[in-house]
């Protein structure tokens, strides 16, 4: 059985405000998955916490770029930093976020020592870029074009090595059918698997498919975002979508992508608490994980 060490990055830099004078949730996660013993029911190593910036989006106005890019880029440093000493280690890295910009920092530390590809497990492409929008601002909703070198270069281009992840090498699972980016990174190179043709094609096949398409490089990340599940079983994310995958089918999504030789991490993210008084979704979730990590 592998090695694992959890590495709390509990960052809300990448999410837009729920409301004014508050402050995205997500950055609980870590905790309460850590209160339904995630770390003990994995024999995981605790590596501690990178503890982010405030966030502080009060002078930002759209068309400014980025929220909170300054912070972001150098939290961004940071993580990787503590991220890669993980894989240096030799340990598999589980990293709870926080929001889905943490995959900069992961992506970043492992960019730094070779090619490495990801599966992006998420209810949405997280694609938008100024190519395709009238701006830019949440990250988490720019994770995709930002860690394949579309962006501003103050994110993207952190150290000179953009992209941290070519678009061929990064693998969408679990998007609604309805996401209007799928063309668009289809003809990037990306492969995607909406919700539908996981549930077709059966997800241990579609998660067998995705670790031969990351065959052949010198590893790769799983990204897993909590509304990748259908918000019947996952409403306590920041934007739930119908049409998504339910805890049987994520397990058997996740067995051959975590199995897998390659695969050097695995991402939690978009989790939050505040959506969840008593505790009922954080149970599932880490019942999830601690299932797909055991198999």
């Amino acid at each position: 059985m592998r090695s694992i060490t959890a590495l709390d990055a509990p960052s809300n830099l990448g999410l837009r405000a729920p409301a004014p004078g508050l402050v995205p949730g997500c950055y609980k996660l870590a905790g309460a998955l850590r209160d339904q013993g995630l770390l003990r029911r994995l024999g995981a190593r605790d590596g501690g916490v990178v503890v982010p910036p405030r966030y502080d989006i009060r002078d930002w106005k759209p068309g400014d770029g980025v929220l909170n890019a300054a912070a972001l880029a150098g939290y961004t440093r940071r993580l990787a930093d503590r991220a890669g000493t993980v894989v240096d280690d030799g340990e598999f890295l589980l990293l709870l976020g926080g929001d889905c910009s943490i995959l900069f920092g992961a992506m970043l530390a492992l960019r730094r020592r070779g090619r490495y590809g990801i599966a992006y497990l998420d209810g949405s492409i997280d694609f938008r870029h100024t190519g395709n929008s009238d701006y830019v601002g949440a990250s988490a909703g720019e994770t995709t074009a930002i860690v394949t070198g579309h962006g501003q270069p103050d994110i993207v281009d952190l150290d000179g090595l953009a992209p941290y992840c070519r678009p061929e090498d990064l693998v969408v699972l679990g998007v609604r059918d309805y996401d209007d980016q799928v063309d668009e990174v289809r003809a990037l190179g990306m492969p995607v698997w909406t919700t539908p043709d996981i549930v077709a094609q059966g997800p241990g096949q579609v998660g067998a498919r995705a670790v031969e398409r990351l065959a052949g490089l010198d590893g790769f990340l799983v990204h897993l975002d909590a509304d990748v599940l259908d918000p019947s079983v996952m409403p306590a994310a920041d934007a739930p979508d119908p049409g998504g995958l339910d805890y049987p089918q994520l397990v058997e999504l996740l067995r051959p992508l975590l199995a897998a030789p390659g695969c050097v991490g695995l991402l939690v993210t978009i989790y939050d608490p505040d959506l969840d008084p008593d505790g009922r979704y954080a149970a599932a979730l880490t019942d999830a994980v601690v299932c797909a990590l055991n198999s």
